[in-house]
């Protein structure tokens, strides 16, 4: 007799199961197929996230140039300290010589003065603080052996402030190899974001590089004839009015100022390199520093340090060519006023030395050497 048992029913969990598992199957293709045309960032999107890197790396190579700046000052103490150091021991090797030739002649005239025998085998301080042994001593042995007490306090405290600044020097290598890394890590994620775009794209955002350097040509151009306009009258206006907002006098400041920016301008076209003080590449404080240096004047290496010196002019209004403008709140970029609302500067990795707007990035304050 045939069977005609009926096919068994799958369980009603079992059902929810292969439901669940068929919609989560569903759910991931439909979210897959949403995130592939995002995956690969826009060339906006990627000119944002390499500005931005580029202005951490720009962060971070002022310290790079602060540690830099000091290890080289206490390079230069140490040097300072040794050669003193050696100095001082000549001297008290002369003081000891001298000693010891009265001693060789105490001895040829009758022997040495047990005093002077004991200074000769050890430590002359411990003889200064013995009364009784420098009742035995001659006045001239005394002051013998006073100076070289005092050398050798002199350079124990030398030696020991040596030992400080190598120790803190140390400390200094340590950050300054540090802060190369972190440049080097930004400027690389932005090169590996830059080689996202395509060869379009790529000449999208070159383009853009070169419409902000034949806008900084004719912004140089203008600078140029309105400053020797006002040289001519003999007249300052100011309070002008720019295309990019409220800015400055077109008259330049006086002195070595107005020198270090002509040396500055010398150098439109340069391209940024970060940790760069010249002639050839600079960062932006690398560029200001190296202009006041060609007069003869010395200023801090970082922006930091130079927001420090001189005049502080807080309003756009007041501000006069050759004037030291500085951005952002921790004061990490510095440039030169240029007039006309404009600044002089060398901006970031992939740009040259160039003018461009003052209202390009956040104004702090200006300064006035």
């Amino acid at each position: 007799m045939a069977s005609h048992r009926r096919p068994k029913q799958p369980s009603r969990a079992r059902v929810t199961v292969l439901t669940v598992t068929a919609a989560a199957a569903v759910a991931l293709t439909s979210q897959s197929a949403q995130a592939a045309p995002s995956e690969k960032p826009t060339k906006d999107e990627v000119k944002s996230k390499v500005d931005k890197l580029y202005q951490d790396a720009e962060k971070a190579t002022e310290k790079y140039n602060g540690a830099k700046e000091k290890q080289e000052k206490l390079d230069k103490e140490i040097d300072t300290l040794q050669d003193k150091v050696a100095r001082g021991q000549d001297d008290v090797n002369e003081l000891r010589s001298g000693l010891g030739s009265l001693a060789s002649a105490q001895y040829r005239s009758g022997g040495i003065d047990p005093a002077l025998q004991l200074f000769l085998s050890s430590d002359p301080e411990t003889y200064l603080d013995k009364a009784s042994t420098l009742e035995q001593l001659s006045g001239q042995q005394v002051e013998s052996l006073r100076k070289i007490q005092e050398k050798q306090r002199s350079l124990g405290q030398q030696r020991q402030e040596a030992s400080d600044k190598l120790k803190d020097l140390a400390e200094t290598r340590t950050e300054l190899g540090g802060k190369k890394k972190e440049v080097q890590g930004k400027l690389a994620e932005a090169q590996r974001l830059l080689n996202t775009l395509t060869a379009a794209e790529k000449a999208a955002l070159a383009e853009e590089e070169q419409r902000a350097t034949r806008n900084s040509e004719r912004a140089a151009l203008k600078a140029t004839e309105s400053t020797k306009a006002k040289s001519d009258s003999g007249k300052a206006k100011t309070g002008g009015q720019s295309a990019g907002g409220q800015g400055g006098s077109e008259a330049p400041v006086s002195g070595r100022a107005s020198s270090a920016y002509a040396a500055a301008q010398s150098k439109v076209g340069v391209p940024y390199v970060y940790g760069a003080s010249g002639p050839s590449s600079f960062d932006c404080s690398g560029l200001t520093s190296w202009s006041f240096a060609q007069v003869n004047q010395s200023i801090p290496r970082t922006s930091q340090a130079q927001a420090n010196i001189g005049t502080r002019i807080n309003s756009q209004s007041a501000l006069q060519v050759g004037d030291l403008v500085f951005f952002y709140s921790d004061l990490h970029h510095v440039g030169f006023y240029a007039g006309n609302g404009q600044v002089l500067h060398a901006p970031r990795t992939g740009a040259n030395v160039r003018y461009e707007s003052i209202n390009n990035m956040p104004y702090m304050f200006g300064v006035r050497v």
